[in-house]
């Protein structure tokens, strides 16, 4: 029998992490959470499960996930989100994979995405292919505070796995929304240490572009009224992340 080591980053997730728990029942060898300080219920759920928590500040997204792979037992990494659930498929393949052994470094899966409760098969957000899955010691996670991915030598082929990934984004458009705000202001820092300054019009064209990659090229007109709120919040969060990078960098050259 094979062992894998979960991880998991966590801030308030207090409504969902127990489903994403749940879900991890017979594959989980060892469950670690790296907290940033939750002021919810959130570890008390996590020690519950018998995870191994530990709380850090939050540098990123990518030095996080990597901080947590650093703590792991077993030379097999699975990493999931608190919003995320496996599927029964996914539960399967992971089974079947724990019994038989791995024949591979990296496995990689679909997630589909839900918006509000609905599942969102265009926006650019099915199949969505996440390499979640790997040997430690052959691949890891950049340092990226966004964007951030397992990255790996180009000798070693991933392998897809049957089954998805739930990944339950929001329970409502607002709470989209503060999620999105958190990702245009790391964006923002990124755009801030690339350029020396940002135009008054590149945050409008920024936010066009966004919405109709998303609406038109990504097929969110196909996902009806999901679609267009996701493609408006794409406008809004470029233009935000270019707006806040306009504004900061002005100040800088005040």
């Amino acid at each position: 029998m094979a062992h894998i080591s979960v991880t998991i980053i966590t801030y308030n997730e207090e409504h969902r992490i127990e489903a994403c728990l749940k879900s991890l029942q017979d594959i989980a060898d060892e469950i670690i959470v790296v907290d940033s300080f939750s002021t919810d219920r959130t570890v008390e759920i996590c020690n519950a499960y018998g995870c191994k928590v530990t709380q850090r500040r939050f540098p990123g997204y990518g030095a996080q996930r990597q901080y947590a792979t650093s703590l792991t037992s077993y030379s097999y990494v699975l990493s999931i989100d608190a919003d995320e659930v496996l599927s029964p498929a996914l539960r399967s393949s992971l089974i079947k994979l724990k019994e038989e052994g791995f024949a591979h470094r990296v496995y990689e899966m679909s997630r589909l995405n839900f918006y509000c409760g609905q599942p969102v098969k265009h926006c650019g957000w099915y199949p969505d292919i996440q390499i979640r899955l790997f040997d430690k010691r052959y691949a890891n996670w950049n340092l990226r505070d966004l964007s951030e991915r397992v990255i790996f030598p180009d000798s070693l082929k991933p392998v897809l796995l049957d089954g998805d990934i739930l990944h339950y984004r929001c329970s409502t458009p607002d709470e989209y929304r503060k999620v999105q705000n958190r990702h245009a202001a790391l964006s923002s820092d990124i755009i801030k240490a690339r350029r020396s300054a940002v135009p008054f019009f590149t945050p409008y064209i920024k936010g066009v572009k966004a919405f109709l990659e998303c609406y038109i090229s990504k097929g969110a007109i196909l996902d009806g009224p999901e679609g267009r709120a996701i493609s408006r919040e794409s406008y809004r969060t470029a233009y935000m992340a270019y707006d806040l990078a306009r504004r900061s960098l002005r100040k800088k050259q005040q």
